[in-house]
C-alpha cells in the first residue's frame, strides 16, 4: 500500500525532472508563485487552527458539561459531514459574494471540515477516566487549568489526527476554493492543466504542495510524541464528569446554534431557493438515478477496500514503533494531499505505459479512490489500535489461540469502532470527489458530484441543485454511522 500510494509522488518528481532547473527556478520564484503559496498558507494554518477550535471545543461541551439533550447536538454537529465543501462553498456563494476573500474561505472550509476533529475528540472525551480531572482539581486546578494540563494532553492523538486530515484536505481542496475564488497552488494546478495542460509546470506546483504536506506529517509526529495511550482497564465505572455550565449555559447554546445555522442553514436554503426559483430546475429522474447508483455503488466498495488497506499499516505503525513502521505509515500521506487530478493523471500515465487494457477502467478509479482516501482510514482504525491493550493479544495467546483466532476474536472486535467509522469516512469522501473521478471514471459513469459540477459550472444553479440534494441524503446514512461510532468507541 505504501508503494501504491507513492507512485503519484513519483509521478510528480519525474515530470518536474523534465524542466530544466533554470526554468523551473525561474517558474518557481515569480511574484504570483509567492502569492499562492502565502495564500495556501494562511488558509492551511488559518483553517486548520479554526477547525480544531470548533471542533474540540464543541466535543467538550457536548460531552463534559451539563448542556441540555447532549445526544440531539452531537448528531447535528456530525451532520456537516454531509455537506460536501463545494456545496458548501456553493451555497455561501449563491448568498453573498463577501465570502470571496480570505476571511470567507477559511470560514467556509473550516464549517465544512471540523467535523474531523469534533469525532475523534468525542470518542477520545468520552473514553477518558474522568478520574484524572478529579485528581487535578483535588491539586487545585479550576477546570479550564485541568482541560489544557491533562484532558487535552490525553486526548492529542485523537485531535492531532483530525487536525492533520483538515490539513490534508485543505491542501488539496478545490471545489470550494474555486467558487470562493481564492487562488491556491491547487487551483492554479487546475488552471494549468485546464488552460495549456502543462504537465511539467503543474507538477512544478504539485512538487510544492507535497513539501506542505512533508512539514504537516513531521509537526504532527513531532506534537504526537512516542506516549502509549493504551490500558488495559476501562478505568472508572462511572460517568464522565460534566460541569455545570450556570450562567454561560445559554451563550454555549447559542454559539452551537450560530455554529449549525452556518455550516448547514446557510447551504441548505441556498439550496431549497434554487430548486424552488431557479429557472434551469429540472428533475431528470433517470439521471439522478443513475448517478446516485453509480456514487452509491463506487462509496461502498472504494470504502470497503480502502478500510482494509487500512488495517495493515495502522497495525504496523501502532504495533511496532520502529523506524520502517514510521516511514511506511508516512509514506500513505503525501498523495491525499495533492489535487485529484494529479493522483488521475499518474494512474492513467502508468496504466496506458505498463497494462493499456486497464485505462479508464473501474479498477484504476477504484485504486485512485484507495489512494487519496486511505489516510482518512488509517487515522480512524490507529487511533483505535492506540487504545486496544496489546497485552490482550499476548494473553490470548498464552491460552493457545492461534494468529488467526487471535486477530478474529481479540483484534477484530476491538478494531470493530475505527473499522466502522474508517469506512464511512472514506465512502463520504469518495461519494463528494470530483477532479479525480472526472478524469478516470469510464465512459458512461457519472457521479452525483460531476453531473452537479458540470451544472454549477455553467451557471445552471438551478439544474444543480437537485444533484446536490440528493448527494446530501446519500451521505446522511454515513454520517449517523460516524455519529454512532463515535460513540461507540468510547465503551
Amino acid at each position: 500500500m505504501a508503494g501504491l500510494s507513492l507512485m503519484p509522488l513519483g509521478f510528480v518528481i519525474f515530470s518536474s525532472a523534465q524542466v530544466p532547473p533554470g526554468e523551473a527556478i525561474d517558474f518557481l520564484v515569480r511574484p504570483r508563485i509567492g502569492e499562492l503559496l502565502w495564500n495556501t498558507t494562511r488558509l492551511l494554518v488559518g483553517g486548520v487552527l479554526l477547525s480544531a477550535a470548533i471542533g474540540v471545543g464543541a466535543a467538550w461541551l457536548v460531552v463534559r458539561t451539563d448542556l441540555p439533550k447532549p445526544g440531539l447536538w452531537h448528531g447535528l454537529l456530525c451532520a456537516p459531514l454531509a455537506v460536501p465543501a463545494f456545496v458548501n462553498g456553493f451555497g455561501w456563494v449563491s448568498t453573498t459574494h463577501a465570502v470571496q476573500s480570505f476571511p470567507g474561505a477559511v470560514l467556509v472550509v473550516s464549517l465544512s471540515y471540523y467535523p474531523l476533529v469534533y469525532l475523534p475528540a468525542v470518542a477520545a472525551l468520552r473514553r477518558l477516566d474522568s478520574s484524572v480531572e478529579d485528581v487535578a482539581a483535588g491539586l487545585g486546578h479550576r477546570p479550564v487549568s485541568a482541560f489544557f494540563r491533562v484532558v487535552l494532553p490525553a486526548i492529542s492523538p485523537a485531535v492531532l489526527g483530525g487536525s492533520l486530515l483538515v490539513g490534508l484536505h485543505l491542501l488539496g481542496e478545490y471545489g470550494a476554493l474555486q467558487l470562493l475564488n481564492y487562488p491556491t497552488l491547487t487551483t492554479a494546478i487546475l488552471a494549468q492543466y485546464a488552460s495549456t495542460f502543462n504537465g511539467p509546470a503543474a507538477t512544478l506546483l504539485a512538487l510544492v504542495l507535497v513539501a506542505f504536506c512533508l512539514v504537516l506529517l513531521g509537526l504532527e509526529l513531532l506534537m504526537r510524541g512516542r506516549r502509549r495511550h493504551a490500558r488495559v482497564g476501562a478505568g472508572v465505572t462511572r460517568s464522565p464528569m460534566r460541569h455545570r455550565l450556570g450562567r454561560l449555559r445559554l451563550p454555549s447554546v447559542a454559539a452551537l446554534v450560530l455554529l449549525l445555522v452556518l455550516a448547514l442553514g446557510i447551504p441548505l436554503l441556498s439550496l431549497t431557493r434554487w430548486m424552488v426559483r431557479g429557472s434551469s430546475t429540472r428533475f431528470p429522474a433517470g439521471d439522478l438515478w443513475a448517478s446516485a447508483t453509480s456514487t452509491l455503488g463506487l462509496a461502498v466498495v472504494g470504502g470497503a477496500l480502502a478500510t482494509a488497506a487500512a488495517v495493515p499499516v495502522a497495525w504496523l505503525a501502532v504495533r511496532h514503533r520502529r523506524p520502517l513502521g514510521t516511514l511506511v505509515e508516512r509514506s500513505i500521506y503525501p498523495a491525499n494531499a495533492l489535487p485529484g487530478i494529479v493522483v488521475a493523471l499518474a494512474l492513467v500515465t502508468i496504466s496506458i505505459r505498463v497494462v493499456p487494457a486497464l485505462y479508464q477502467t473501474l479498477p484504476v478509479l477504484l485504486l485512485g479512490y484507495a489512494i487519496l482516501f486511505l489516510p482518512r482510514a488509517v487515522v480512524s482504525v490507529r487511533s483505535t489500535f492506540e487504545l486496544a491493550p496489546p497485552v490482550l493479544e499476548d494473553v490470548a495467546r498464552s491460552l493457545g489461540c492461534s494468529g488467526r483466532q487471535v486477530a478474529r476474536r481479540v483484534t477484530l472486535p476491538l478494531l470493530l469502532p475505527g473499522l466502522t467509522s474508517g469506512m464511512a469516512l472514506v465512502s463520504l469522501a469518495i461519494s463528494t470527489e470530483l477532479t479525480a473521478t472526472l478524469l478516470l471514471a469510464p465512459t458512461g459513469v457519472s457521479t452525483l458530484a460531476t453531473d452537479f459540477w458540470q451544472r454549477a459550472a455553467s451557471v445552471a444553479y438551478g439544474a444543480a441543485a437537485p444533484y446536490a440534494v440528493l448527494m446530501i441524503l446519500l451521505s446522511v446514512p454515513a454520517t449517523v454511522l460516524l455519529a454512532r461510532a463515535a460513540t461507540r468507541e468510547a465503551r
